[in-house]
């Protein structure tokens, strides 16, 4: 297990480098775009393109250009976003906990009833739960998230935000966990509820799909045979290899979301967390900001393919290597 290990997290590295050039080469070598242009934003003076082009060093070879990026980067930590004259690095470590927090919360909510759910809807089968949970799943899937918290925001922040029931809704935003804790949770609340429901419904079905098709397994009739209690089958054999589906498609979702998948969220609710930096940044086309966000994204989806796979191998051994 801990070869497999140090070979995946070799992988990861090689990964992320590859990552890191593709990025470069589609933002500053395609042909017919000036990327000191592209950097300074909107309607650029002749001197500010002189200074870009001399800081990135576009007039010199193409490995000392990438090296001189990633450095501004990873290192010195000095990209500077020209539209805003910010440091991109530092906003994007200031935006990342509202989004670390408002995914966290959702993945916490959908993992576990989206668990129950379909654990409920196999062990139920045959009877009028089973596909009355199922189109309750299926309504959260075709539900948009965006449309689904426009309608959170006007329930609980116009129409009936003065009732019993919602009073305690403060205004949009993000309030952070060390500032006040009851605020961090109120404000995040809704927020939860919106992003979890989509995948609430998505993975419970899928889980469902692989309760009912194990069960059949010969493993599965052994198990019985042995007069293990069905509990037991249940929790011991069936929902483990059940969830190696499950865990799978989460480590994607979770990275997508970290990396800025929860844009639609966080614009919506006005979050100011790395998918609203996002969408600032594509709205100004501000180009530091636009590539960080996009490196720092690939970071959280390859990192979360490599801790899926970890898990993979602790949930069936057959994946490790001999």
């Amino acid at each position: 297990m801990l070869t497999f290990i140090v070979r995946r997290s070799l992988w990861t590295v090689l990964v992320m480098f590859a990552i890191t050039v593709l990025v470069f080469v589609i933002f500053f070598k395609i042909p017919g775009i000036d990327p000191a242009r592209q950097i300074a934003g909107r309607n650029p003076s002749p001197q500010i393109l002189t200074a870009i082009r001399h800081e990135f060093g576009l007039d010199r070879p193409f490995p000392v250009q990438y090296a001189l990026m990633m450095k501004k980067m990873f290192i010195s930590r000095d990209l500077m976003s020209y539209s805003t004259s910010t440091k991109v690095i530092p906003e994007i470590a200031a935006a990342a906990p509202a989004t670390l927090s408002l995914v966290f919360g959702a993945a916490l909510i959908w993992v576990v009833v989206a668990i129950a759910m379909g654990v409920a809807a196999a062990v139920l089968r045959g009877t009028i739960l089973d596909p009355l949970l199922m189109i309750i799943a299926l309504i959260g899937i075709s539900m948009p998230v965006f449309w689904l918290g426009e309608v959170v925001n006007l329930v609980t922040q116009s129409r009936l935000h003065h009732s019993f029931l919602f009073s305690w809704v403060p205004p949009l935003g993000y309030t952070s966990f060390t500032q006040s804790p009851v605020g961090w949770f109120k404000g995040l609340f809704f927020p939860w509820i919106t992003l979890s429901i989509l995948y609430i419904g998505f993975y419970a079905r899928v889980l469902r799909a692989n309760l009912l098709e194990i069960q059949n397994e010969d493993y599965v009739r052994t198990a019985r045979a042995k007069g293990l209690t069905e509990r037991r089958v249940l929790l011991r054999h069936v929902l483990r290899t059940s969830m190696i589906t499950f865990v799978s498609l989460f480590g994607l979702d979770f990275g997508v979301l970290v990396g800025g998948g929860a844009l639609l969220t966080e614009v919506v609710f006005a979050i100011h967390g790395v998918g609203f930096l996002t969408y600032q940044s594509l709205t100004n086309l501000d180009l530091p900001v636009i590539m960080a966000t996009v490196v720092y994204g690939a970071f959280f989806i390859v990192l979360a393919n490599t801790l899926v796979d970890i898990a993979y191998a602790g949930l069936d051994p057959r994946v490790r290597p001999a």
